[in-house]
Order: structure tokens, then sequence, then C-alpha cells
């Protein structure tokens, strides 16, 4: 099996990034020109590669086809302690970012980036945002880079979100403490989409929610575990059968663990 991922970039492709202070050019990530950029507006930006550091997304990151840019939110903040956050306006439990710190790590984010949306992705992840599906992750992949807004406390000013026109996403019908693991979760099903990061392309067009349907199951040697056989189909060399039965497997799953997922799948039909 191939992996892009391991041909050799010419140095060619290869860009190096300004900056203020001095770095041993032996340890200067490798960013192939054109490549994805993900930066990440966060309290937390020691969080940060995290999982995305490992595995196949994090070989991508050392070979430089896609560049993580964690932004702390702290040194935006106001006065001699760097608030970032203040009190419900209207009374109640918690704190709520400011409007004028998240307006600063937002525009300093901005540098360089394309206004077009489309292109450029600005994203806060909330738990009341539009759910987060394999379509938006494709979405995203598609773009040139993306924008990622962790909230923390009870959440954003929404004023600035309208004045920036930020795009609300949710991981789940569930409430974390913060969103860098949001985050990351976003960035790894958006990287993984990305050419050269897989090493069979094909992976990403037979896996679950790819087309409206969870994936069918899998199985691997010993041919019998613990009693067990691998169903005789994908022993017989018949490739069309096969497919046939990944499809079937894949349909009856769905019908019988998401309905809606189902239900969908039937209207586009």
């Amino acid at each position: 099996m191939s992996d892009a991922a391991d041909t050799p970039k010419s140095h060619g492709r290869l860009s190096i990034r300004a900056s203020l202070k001095p770095r041993d050019l032996m340890e200067e990530p490798r960013l192939v020109k054109g490549a994805f950029v993900a930066k990440v507006i966060t309290l937390f930006p020691d969080a940060f590669p995290g999982t995305l550091g490992l595995s196949l997304t994090g070989k991508a990151l050392d070979l430089g086809l896609w560049h993580l840019d964690p932004i702390d939110l702290r040194p935006f903040g106001e006065g001699k302690h760097r608030n970032v956050d203040d009190t419900p306006a209207g009374g109640g439990a918690g704190m709520v970012l400011r409007p004028d710190v998240v307006d600063a790590a937002l525009r300093h984010a901005r540098e360089g980036t394309p206004v077009d949306r489309a292109r450029w992705p600005v994203v806060y992840l909330s738990p009341r945002g539009a759910p987060f599906t394999q379509a938006t992750a494709r979405r995203f992949a598609a773009a040139e880079g993306i924008t990622l807004l962790c909230g923390r406390f009870e959440g954003v000013d929404q004023r600035v979100l309208d004045h920036h026109r930020v795009e609300e996403v949710s991981l789940g019908d569930f409430v974390l403490t913060g969103g860098e693991i949001a985050a990351q979760a976003m960035l790894d099903a958006t990287i993984r989409l990305l050419p050269g990061v897989l090493g069979n392309a094909a992976s990403t067009e037979e896996e679950s929610f790819s087309d409206g349907l969870l994936e069918h199951p899998q199985y691997t040697r010993p041919a019998v575990w613990e009693g067990l056989e691998i169903p005789a189909v994908l022993q017989s060399g018949n490739h069309a059968e096969i497919a046939k039965w990944r499809r079937a497997e894949a349909e009856a799953l769905t019908r019988a663990r998401r309905p809606d997922l189902w239900e969908a799948h039937q209207r586009r039909k």
C-alpha cells in the first residue's frame, strides 16, 4: 500500500515563516506551500497539538501537509491581570468571554487569511451550534484553512460572534468545560480528508457517513477466533458479492441503530 505522505517533498514546495525570535532551523517545522492551516484561539494553547500530533495527523503535521497555529487568548486580555471574562449581563452564574478581548484575538487570527468564509471558515465550538457531520468535515477540508474559537466559562459575548460572522458548530448534544476537545475532534475529522494524509484514499469513501450510512462490520485474521468465523462471503474472492454483502450490512446497521440517518437516506433515493 502506497502512502502519498511517505513521498519526499521537494524543497521548492516548502515555505519558511518569519519569526521575531531566534530559533533552531533544524527544529523549524516544514510547511508545504498551500498547506491547510488551522488557527485555534484558546486559553490553553498547550493542549495542542494533543492527539493531533499522533498517528497519521501527526505525521502529516511533521511533513508540512497542514499547519497548526494555537493562539493564546490570554495576552489579548485587559488590565494588569489580562482579564478575558466578566459577569453575565442581566445576572446569572459563571463568566462570559469579553467581546473586546475575543475581537482582538479574531483580528489577529484574520491576518493573511481570505475574507470569503467558504475559503476560510471561522468557527466557534458551541453546544448550541449546528451539528458537526462528515459533510461539515468535507466542507472544512475543501477550504484553505480554518479558525476555531474555543469557548470557556458560560460562553462568548454574542456581539463579537455576530460582528465577525462566526459560525457556531456543535460536536454533540452535551456540554464540555471548554472547546479544546471539540476542536481537536473536528480537526482530526477534517485533516484526515486532506490529500496525502491517508495512505489509501478509498478508506474515506467506504467508512461511516461517507454516503449517509453507517459502515459495514470489519473482520481480519485469524479466520476463526473463539469459535467465531469470518463470514464466508468475505473469503470468497467474489468482489461483486462482497460489495453487495457490505452494502446490505451497512443498510441493516443504519436502519437498526440510526433511524434518523436511515430516513434521510431513504429520502435521497
